[in-house]
């Protein structure tokens, strides 16, 4: 479709200041249907493709979910402060993180994240990892994406479960790694049997020889592509080839 530049400043323009007003952000349909009021004479197909346009030229607005904008500072102002992490849990990452692909087998790359990288409400996997077979397999299916989720606060177990679900959007499979005898553990074991998450659990009075233990492996299930590739962008570039290359 040709594009008129000077019509297509105007609408973004005017997006913009709908954004502005909205700080909880607007509905795609929203946005839409008070563009069309400013412009009654453009078709609206064309309103759409120059909006669409809007969000992959300015990078301060952003779409975080399905027919949902935004302008980036108002969503980190809504982005809960991240729990705050402990020494002791950030030490459990690494060695997790080889156990995942030492004795599970379950990825072949990983990467260590936390810190709210993610930056969302949803939370950042502590862990992150891929499982691709080898370049010399005659059949390569797509890289599957492997998440997880630590937890050494025995108060915040249902909390971490929360996580792990949330996880599930942009993954293959999800872990919930938890303290051994903990008093949620059985709970823990049934709610995850109900949803797919793998569970592990590790010694609490031993922080350099954790003793993992698997208690359920997880099950595959296809991401949410759309939140899939949504988050694939706020890791770097190194990050990327870190688990792709």
């Amino acid at each position: 479709m040709p594009q008129d530049s000077n019509l297509m400043s105007m609408i973004w323009g005017k997006a913009l200041e709908i954004l502005e007003q909205m700080p909880n952000g607007i509905a795609l349909k929203d946005l839409i249907s008070a563009l069309s009021e400013q412009f009654p004479n453009v078709n609206v197909s064309t309103i759409r493709t120059y909006v669409y346009l809007l969000k992959n030229e300015n990078p301060e607005v952003l779409n975080p979910d399905r027919g949902f904008y935004i302008l980036r500072k108002y969503l980190h102002s809504q982005t809960s402060e991240p729990t705050q992490v402990t020494a002791t849990e950030r030490s459990l990452y690494e060695p997790f993180a080889n156990y995942l692909k030492e004795e599970l087998q379950e990825c072949t790359k990983f990467l260590i994240l936390g810190n709210n990288q993610f930056g969302d409400k949803w939370g950042t996997p502590d862990v992150i990892g891929v499982y691709k077979l080898s370049s010399i397999a005659l059949l390569q299916p797509q890289p599957e994406i492997i998440s997880a989720e630590i937890k050494t606060d025995a108060l915040q177990l249902i909390t971490a479960f929360g996580q792990a679900c949330a996880y599930k959007l942009f993954s293959h499979k999800v872990y919930l790694v938890v303290p051994r005898d903990s008093k949620e553990e059985s709970r823990l074991e049934s709610l995850c049997y109900r949803f797919g998450i793998g569970l592990v659990v590790f010694d609490p009075t031993n922080f350099t020889s954790p003793d993992f233990s698997l208690k359920m492996r997880a099950m595959k299930g296809e991401p949410d592509y759309f939140y899939l590739n949504e988050y694939l962008t706020k890791l770097t570039n190194s990050q990327l080839r870190t688990l792709f290359d």
